[in-house]
């Protein structure tokens, strides 16, 4: 059961968020003609009229992004605006999720991008951990990424996501809480709905952005703040078997942050994650405002 955020952000309205309907007729809601964003508000532990946002910017700046693929002109900015009105209209008292979500909102049954009305809204939900604090058993998923060269891939299309929902599944119906999906060249690409690394010797190995892997804002995140603690970081392929015989794995994303993984199939991994508990107290500290040096990711609303 969800509790969501009171107010919603529908077409062009701030509004009750059980009025925020769509006719059952609606394109995207056929063809997956959608792009949907999402990041983690908390309210400021110094400072209870205070919440946070984790790299507003991007996540911001991705969205419009991901709406060109729609012939959708929105700006960043205009994303930006909207968020931030939208949490003072809601005043949340907790930790919550935000999804603005822009789709093709006119009522026809063409498939196509042309020549069709387009909208953005926003609604939110009370949000804990997505997955749990102290590791996920991944199943090997029978379901492939998709590839950049039939889908775009550099977006948050909300179509490509019924691979994620047949994975993650497919996975939980086999008594697994994750999946790790592989890309067409059978390499390691990403979970159901997150990036994945892989710790070696030492050293923080994760696919890089020509393995049909989404460009995770978390994941960009993880790189750096790992970078900056001295850690080596290499983007590059991931077979399969360096998943089982790895030092850690970990899984990060704007809800599962960063979840340390426990199990791959039926292989145990050590139960010693110093790396991945070292990196995810750190981003931890980070979003809580607690870390001077990365005061520019956290965006402050007053309330």
């Amino acid at each position: 059961m969800h509790n969501f955020l009171p107010f919603a952000y529908f077409q062009n309205q701030f509004v009750e968020f059980q009025n925020a309907n769509i006719s059952i007729a609606t394109h995207a809601l056929h063809y997956g003609t959608g792009a949907f964003g999402g990041l983690r508000g908390i309210p400021d532990p110094s400072n209870p009229n205070q919440i946070l946002l984790f790299r507003l910017d991007r996540h911001c700046q991705r969205l419009s992004n991901s709406a060109r693929f729609l012939q959708f002109d929105i700006s960043a900015a205009k994303i930006q605006s909207v968020i931030v009105d939208f949490i003072q209209k809601n005043s949340p008292k907790t930790s919550f999720y935000i999804r603005p979500f822009v789709y093709t909102s006119d009522l026809g049954i063409a498939p196509r991008l042309h020549k069709i009305e387009k909208d953005f809204f926003v609604y939110g939900l009370e949000l804990g951990d997505y997955l749990s604090p102290d590791g996920v058993s991944c199943r090997i998923s029978s379901w492939y990424r998709q590839e950049d060269r039939s889908f775009p891939l550099r977006g948050k299309i909300s179509g490509a996501y019924i691979t994620s929902s047949l994975a993650k599944t497919e996975a939980v119906e086999a008594g697994f809480d994750e999946a790790i999906l592989m890309n067409s060249q059978g390499k390691v690409c990403e979970a159901s709905g997150m990036n994945i690394f892989v710790v070696r010797n030492s050293q923080i190995i994760t696919p890089g952005f020509d393995q049909d892997i989404l460009e995770g804002i978390t994941r960009d995140s993880v790189i750096k703040i790992a970078r900056d603690l001295g850690f080596e970081v290499i983007e590059r392929p991931v077979d399969k078997t360096e998943l089982l015989i790895a030092d850690e794995v970990f899984l990060s994303g704007t809800a599962a942050k960063v979840t340390p993984v426990k199990q791959i199939e039926n292989y145990q991994l050590p139960q010693d994650k110093p790396i991945t508990n070292k990196l995810r107290d750190k981003l931890t500290a980070i979003t809580e405002n607690r870390d001077p040096a990365y005061q520019d990711w956290v965006f402050k609303v007053e309330i």
